[in-house]
């Protein structure tokens, strides 16, 4: 949902996902006179809650030493930028934001004209799309506070048991693990069937609600990687012994034909009275890593086509056919596009394919962007993207990775370009100002710790987004050689503003993170004094600097 409001002097620009808000402010040139950042005032209509929302930053005038990890009111210290992202909204919620400009001195605030929006976030599961993001940020401030960096799960040396917190897991999964379990839990009787395609599969509440749908009568049947070559015996030796401890073999498929590739799918079919209904799909692997780590996204989508089409391509892989035949097919099913799909519809892909077409359009659909792209990856970007990476834009292109990757010979490096704001995973544990407590992580990821997502998210403002999610991760392998879903939509702002929000989150998040790691790293830095807001208006420069990132920022959000 998406609205705005406006007075003589400034304008507010709110887009309501499920867990986010996201207000997108602007100031005339003359009301940006003298501003010293936005009062953000939070009705909650929903729970009759109201209150100003509070920030990180302090005037060094009015508070020199606030205490680590300590939240401050924006009403005191105003929000010194013209986005800024409520993470703590609840989805089917009603709020009214009412946002105050700040002038005067630090000791002595005086208030402009506020303007006001009324906004209801999305239901999570409600619709034809239902989208559930986990926190994926145990190393941040929010859980230091809470938990005391503690581990969510710790194995105790001696025997060998897990001590599982909880209060600590569901704050992580924040919904995710909910859904995924709800999912499963629909088919409770003998009308049901379920057809699954898992990559990593040991997380045993939800092989265990499998084995309860299969005790009720439901049909059930679960295709799993069972390929050998590192790196992924570990993953699937952690399934069969997670398989055998629930007793799920009888309800197995082993995928073994090319063991050089990977059954990265997860996805689940359901089935009423033989009939496709809704599949669940996205990043999530059913782990403790996918669900309360890294970052990731389960998708339901209640559509019988779609359904059908996840069901087709569940019974080319039951017969484990081997990759040659497998690609011939999936093609057939799932031809490659050759323009935009149709709009207000959505789109199914399926790998291995036979060539490398289908990730040359995602390039070509990023270049048709033209106001903005978001787009996550968590084993870096694909050689293919340089050529739209290395344009120079009049917008700007979000990129968030797991890692900030290494400079390759014979490649321009697509962080050079302005028009590129790049984050990645990153974490707080050395601060010398003291203002910010050390983060950790769970522990419970081996390699991709941060970012896990495969999405990209193209236009996500405009009248006719596109967004593109699923299991592969835009790269040479995951579209001729594993076994891979995605979901191409287009058209639907509820489902973009959902994404949108949940990019945003992280990415501020991470590269604020990045910032700070690289202030540090270099000797002269000023970091402490990074702590504090502007006494003047000299930080609103930037946003009106004609071809700047953050004008191009404030000009897209407002």
């Amino acid at each position: 949902m998406r609205v705005r409001n406006e007075n003589k002097a400034i304008s507010v620009h709110a887009i309501a996902g499920a867990n986010v808000v996201l207000l997108g402010m602007d100031a005339t040139r003359k009301a940006a006179k003298g501003l010293l950042g936005f009062a953000i005032y939070r009705k909650d209509h929903t729970e009759k809650e109201w209150y100003w929302l509070k920030g990180f930053k302090t005037f060094e005038a009015t508070y020199p030493y606030p205490p680590a990890g300590m939240l401050v009111s924006t009403q005191e210290h105003p929000v010194q930028g013209f986005l800024w992202g409520d993470y703590t909204a609840k989805p089917d919620h009603k709020y009214t934001y009412q946002i105050t400009p700040m002038y005067g001195q630090p000791k002595a605030l005086k208030p402009g004209r506020p303007v006001s929006v009324r906004i209801s976030t999305e239901a999570e599961d409600t619709g034809q799309h239902a989208v559930f993001f986990n926190r994926g940020v145990a190393a941040s401030q929010a859980y230091a506070l809470k938990f005391n960096n503690e581990p969510p799960i710790l194995i105790d040396p001696q025997t060998k048991e897990e001590k599982r917190n909880e209060e600590a897991l569901t704050w992580l999964s924040r919904g995710l693990k909910e859904a995924m379990l709800k999912f499963i839990h629909q088919a409770n009787g003998k009308r049901y069937s379920l057809r699954a395609a898992v990559y990593e599969f040991n997380y045993i509440p939800a092989l265990k609600a499998f084995a309860e749908m299969a005790k009720k009568g439901a049909d059930v049947k679960i295709i799993y990687d069972a390929r050998g070559k590192e790196p992924d015996a570990k993953p699937r030796a952690a399934s069969d012994q997670a398989i055998e401890k629930t007793f799920l073999r009888k309800l197995m498929i082993p995928r073994t034909k090319n063991p050089s590739y990977i059954s990265h799918n997860k996805f689940i079919v359901l089935l009423k009275d033989g009939k496709p209904t809704q599949v669940w799909t996205g990043s999530t692997n059913f782990t403790d890593g996918g669900l309360f780590g890294q970052s990731n996204v389960g998708h339901i989508v209640r559509d019988p086509q779609v359904a059908q089409a996840y069901l087709d391509y569940w019974n080319r892989l039951e017969k484990d056919p081997d990759a040659k035949g497998l690609r011939l097919d999936n093609i057939r099913a799932t031809p490659d596009l050759t323009a935009l799909p149709p709009a207000s519809g959505i789109t199914t892909i399926f790998s291995p394919r036979t060539e490398l077409a289908m990730l040359e359009w995602y390039v070509r659909a990023m270049d048709s962007a033209r106001q903005c792209i978001c787009f996550t990856a968590a084993f870096g970007i694909n050689a293919k993207f340089d050529s739209v990476l290395n344009q120079n834009k009049n917008y700007l292109r979000y990129l968030l990775l797991e890692k900030p990757g290494k400079r390759v010979e014979g490649r321009t490096d697509y962080r050079d370009n302005p028009d590129n704001i790049v984050a990645s995973g990153s974490l707080i544990q050395n601060d010398p100002s003291g203002r910010w407590l050390a983060e950790k992580l769970t522990g419970l990821n081996e390699h991709v710790k941060y970012i896990h997502t495969k999405y990209m998210l193209i236009d996500p403002l405009g009248k006719d987004p596109i967004v593109i999610s699923g299991s592969a991760n835009f790269s040479d392998a995951s579209t001729k050689n594993n076994d891979e879903n995605m979901l191409i939509i287009r058209g639907n702002p509820q489902a973009a503003d959902i994404y949108l929000g949940e990019f945003m989150r992280l990415f501020s998040h991470y590269y604020f993170r990045r910032h700070q790691e690289r202030q540090q790293a270099q000797p002269d830095s000023e970091t402490y004094q990074s702590i504090y807001l502007e006494p003047d208006d000299s930080w609103t420069k930037a946003y009106y600097q004609s071809g700047s990132t953050r004008e191009k920022e404030r000009l897209l959000f407002r």
